[in-house]
């Protein structure tokens, strides 16, 4: 049974920026339309925006994305137990705003309350990790993971053995520097995955490397035309499987 969530709490959980954004466009999702709801579940409202942008510029002219942003926790998730403890919270943004959505987007790569919520709305529901994983495995193809959070990388192998693709998954690699303070130098970010992309590819044999990260979003636009193998930026991976679940 749906959680049912009150306006006046939905503006406690989402933030009131958030929530006037999904309200502004209220209203039953027209056939001429489709709008998507991208949930960032970390508390950085920049992020949800910087992230709403990448997944709009991927989609159609028809499609909306709107975005909500968690309203507790790390500005950025960096462990497991952040990533564990948001995602009851993505279940109650997804749940008390679903009405108002065709689809769902979980914007954060351990895909926090992915199984929860898909069992809790009647609508699609898309993790960046999945996504991203399935299009880098497409045909078989071995596939690398480059991210800058150390202490998460049990949960991308995790993550790739419960989509079944253990077998194609070479490892995650990851930058040394602080993820918080590489973030926050978008020059130095892109350099730094550079060069993890390139060992996954040159040490791991990957066909395929993802960034790994909602936050990566913009680094990861950048790196994709900088090897000769396909780098998949996971935002997008995700609004191209969403619109393939949507339009069905």
């Amino acid at each position: 049974m749906r959680t049912l969530i009150s306006r006046r709490h939905l503006l406690a959980v989402t933030g009131a920026t958030a929530t006037a954004g999904l309200m502004a466009s209220r209203g039953p999702v027209s056939a001429a339309g489709t709008r998507i709801l991208l949930i960032n579940p970390n508390t950085n409202k920049t992020t949800t925006d910087m992230m709403v942008g990448i997944a709009q510029s991927a989609a159609p002219g028809d499609i909306e994305i709107v975005g909500a942003t968690a309203p507790r926790g790390p500005l950025m998730i960096v462990d497991p137990e952040a990533l564990a403890a948001s995602a009851p919270q993505v279940v109650e943004l997804g749940v008390g705003l679903a009405k108002d959505a065709s689809g769902i987007i979980i914007s954060a790569f351990g895909d926090p309350g992915w199984a929860d919520l898909r069992r809790e709305v009647g609508i699609p529901v898309v993790g960046i990790a999945e996504a991203a994983m399935l299009a880098a495995s497409d045909n078989g193809r071995r596939f690398g993971v480059a991210t800058t959070t150390p202490m998460l990388v049990a949960s991308i192998d995790a993550r790739a053995a419960e989509l079944g693709l253990a077998k194609l998954y070479t490892g995650t690699r990851v930058t040394t520097e602080d993820p918080n303070k590489l973030v926050a130098d978008p020059g130095r970010l892109v350099e730094a995955l550079r060069e993890v992309v390139a060992s996954c590819i040159e040490r791991d044999k990957a066909g395929a490397v993802i960034i790994g990260g909602g936050p990566l979003g913009n680094a990861a636009i950048a790196l994709t035309p900088m090897f000769s193998i396909p780098v998949i930026a996971p935002i997008p991976a995700a609004v191209h499987r969403m619109l393939g679940l949507v339009r069905k």
